[in-house]
């Protein structure tokens, strides 16, 4: 319908507003060589014009060369901003399209009052917006389509109204000149320790070196930074071929450990989702997520669970409930992408979802949607899986200033649920697009100019702009970010080795990850409220490993671990952190299973070997009972062994009762649960072991 609208105001320029200032003699007088060049330029604008939207930008500077012979002409005036308004200048427009109606009212054509209605709308004139909406309604009333999408941005007016009201408190920083350049730099993803930041940027000497024609700019790269113990952002690098080609790369988002990418290349009827994975220093060649995530249709962006189990990503494959949905698919036994499903009507809406992120918390999504309480445009919103009724909550609006009147998209959060980092187009933008981060301040407290959140955000930049007012309080995450290094016990060479996460409640492993193979650097996501039991393995080495009782109230913490392996050697022995026995029994517990059976592959692949099993208590108790004790539990581990296959002489059990503290807890000594915790284990010694 707007198009109709747009050739039949197109055919009345010359005619209905004749009464403007014109473009002929009687305006013009005895000035022929500017009325000519005028006329030139305005011919070579309305050749773009009359081409359709994608040609309005190519319209604008001949329309603006027109506007300084004759800037009182009403035609020209609502070309010029109609153009405005497809471009990225979208700004621009109003004043043109005011001037437009002031000029010549009576004639102005239908569509006038849309665009100039969508200008408000931006400005945050709402009222203003809603009159000029409503004006275009009462044109388009017989046209389903159009009074549907009118209805909508009426509705947002009202809804942006409200979210004004009430801003969220919130300091916002461009990430400043190591990441931001006199070019188009947008959709960002980090870490979920935001140690690495990885984003799509359009600058010269892309790989290829092509020029998008369509937008007159560079084609798209994808480019990384790693935060310095400054918290200082490095000088963003391009990440190079094998990832970059010579077509358009885009980010499309990172795993929490910033081992992996998901990279989006377009193509002629969509696009497809591939995925990069990073091997020491050298970023694999982008491999395709397969059938089931990629189709004919467009697939754009997507994230990782903190598993790396499920992938949540956006299409507009058929059978969605809008253009694009959110959908998830799960790997498979065997490593493949398999079933792919909706995430259903809660969040997916009649009008656009996009831009999905999955929090580290593995229960929180980020996305952008057209759809819920939108202010207008693309508007962010979280939701909340509720793992025991399996349904995602009523979706939230992020709230003014996080979200605009225009569209907000690309948004990502840090683990902490404290940082936020997004695209936008403000007044301190060193290009048409920069990377900025929001810092949450939460709830309001007495100005302190030294705070830690004014510290926090001014890493980036200087602050701008401190916004205080009454909103929804902003919690911790509750997940535990555990990090760290592996490497050899004696050499401290950094190793690549598997990290595998387990439920010890529900006993099975929830996840596997690897440590980078040059720098031995690992991070894994624990959300709160589970028992975890985490190993490490390598081939050649003993296995480490680490319990962690993360309890639902838990808030967000990062703990540092470095494990440093021991070599399969004669002596050497560990520490089996995840056996687990009944209080004050020898009895083997369930959840004590997949560290059991982890030991039993260990002697299965390497048949020489011969070991001790030793029991060890704290001091709680008599000594006597503490050492039967410590037998009878060594002798437990010995006999589920040899039950699962392990030959009886390669096996020794003895108990060391409470002769071996890790600590100085003994008889007498008043100490802490935890401290009484370390003292209870069992230890696995290498006894005979041929290479």
């Amino acid at each position: 319908m707007k198009n109709i609208l747009l050739i039949l105001s197109i055919i009345f320029t010359s005619t209905a507003w004749s009464q403007d200032v014109p473009f002929d003699k009687s305006a013009f007088g005895d000035k022929k060589d500017e009325l000519k060049e005028a006329k030139k330029q305005l011919k070579e604008g309305d050749a773009h014009f009359e081409m359709g939207t994608v040609h309005y930008k190519d319209a604008i500077p001949f329309y603006e060369k027109t506007q300084t012979f004759n800037p009182n002409n009403s035609g020209l005036n609502y070309k010029l901003g109609v153009c405005y308004m497809s471009s990225i200048y979208k700004y621009k427009a109003l004043p043109f399209l005011e001037r437009s109606l002031e000029l010549n009212a009576a004639a102005a054509p239908p569509d006038l009052y849309y665009h100039l209605g969508t200008a408000y709308h931006l400005d945050n004139q709402f009222d203003n917006a809603i009159t000029a909406y409503s004006k275009y309604q009462r044109v388009v009333q017989h046209d389903p389509y159009e009074l549907e999408e009118i209805r909508l941005k009426m509705k947002q007016c009202d809804n942006a109204k409200k979210l004004i009201k009430e801003p969220v408190r919130v300091f916002v920083d461009n990430l400043g000149n190591s990441l931001n350049t006199e070019y188009n730099e947008y959709g960002a993803s980090i870490s979920a320790d935001e140690s690495v930041i990885v984003f799509t940027a359009r600058r010269p000497n892309s790989t290829g070196g092509k020029i998008d024609k369509n937008l007159n700019e560079n084609f798209e790269d994808i480019y990384i930074s790693y935060k310095n113990e400054n918290g200082e952002w490095s000088e963003a690098k391009n990440v190079g071929e094998p990832v970059n080609t010579s077509n358009h790369d885009a980010n499309s988002g990172i795993s929490a450990d910033g081992q992996k990418f998901i990279i989006y290349l377009g193509k002629k009827n969509g696009g497809d989702l591939f995925e990069s994975t990073l091997t020491g220093d050298i970023w694999s060649k982008p491999e395709s997520f397969g059938k089931h995530i990629n189709t004919d249709y467009h697939e754009s962006s997507a994230a990782y669970s903190p598993d790396g189990r499920s992938l949540y990503f956006v299409s507009d494959r058929p059978g969605g409930l809008g253009q694009h949905d959110i959908y998830v698919a799960q790997l498979d036994e065997k490593g493949k992408w398999g079933e792919v499903k909706s995430l259903g009507n809660v969040i997916n809406t009649k009008y656009e979802e996009e831009a999905v992120f999955m929090h580290p918390d593995g229960k929180t999504l980020y996305f952008s949607s057209k759809g819920h309480s939108s202010m207008g445009g693309y508007d962010i919103f979280k939701s909340v899986y509720d793992a025991s009724t399996k349904t995602w909550s009523e979706p939230q609006n992020l709230g003014y200033p996080v979200n605009t009147s225009d569209d907000d998209i690309f948004f990502v959060i840090s683990a902490s649920g404290k940082h936020g980092y997004y695209t936008s187009m403000n007044s301190d933008t060193k290009g048409l697009r920069d990377l900025y981060m929001i810092t949450f301040l939460g709830e309001e407290k007495p100005m302190m100019l030294n705070t830690e959140d004014v510290l926090l955000a001014s890493v980036a930049a200087p602050t701008k702009e401190i916004v205080i007012a009454p909103t929804i309080e902003v919690k911790d995450a509750q997940l535990t970010i555990l990090k760290g290094t592996i490497s050899d016990f004696l050499t401290d060479e950094k190793l690549e080795a598997e990290i595998e996460i387990v439920d010890n409640e529900a006993n099975m492993v929830i996840a596997t990850f690897k440590s980078n193979s040059k720098t031995g650097k690992y991070l894994v996501s624990l959300p709160a409220g589970k028992n975890y039991g985490i190993a490490v393995k390598k081939e050649g080495y003993l296995f480490h490993s680490e319990n962690f009782d993360i309890p639902k109230t838990a808030a967000f913490q990062e703990v540092e671990k470095n494990v440093r392996l021991k070599k399969l050697s004669v002596g050497n022995k560990i520490v089996l952190r995840n056996i687990f026995f009944d209080l004050n029994k020898a009895t083997l517990r369930p959840e004590s299973t997949i560290e059991l059976n982890r030991l039993i592959k260990l002697m299965t692949d390497v048949p020489s070997l011969r070991i001790e099993l030793g029991g060890h208590t704290d001091s709680q108790g008599s000594d006597s009972y503490n050492m039967t004790l410590s037998e009878q539990r060594a002798k437990a581990v010995v006999d589920y062994l040899v039950k699962n296959g392990i030959a009886s002489d390669r096996l020794e059990s003895k108990g060391y009762g409470e002769t071996k503290l890790f600590n100085e807890c003994e008889n007498g000594v008043k100490c802490s649960p935890e401290q009484h915790q370390q003292n209870r284990r069992t230890e696995f010694t290498v006894l005979n072991f041929e290479n």
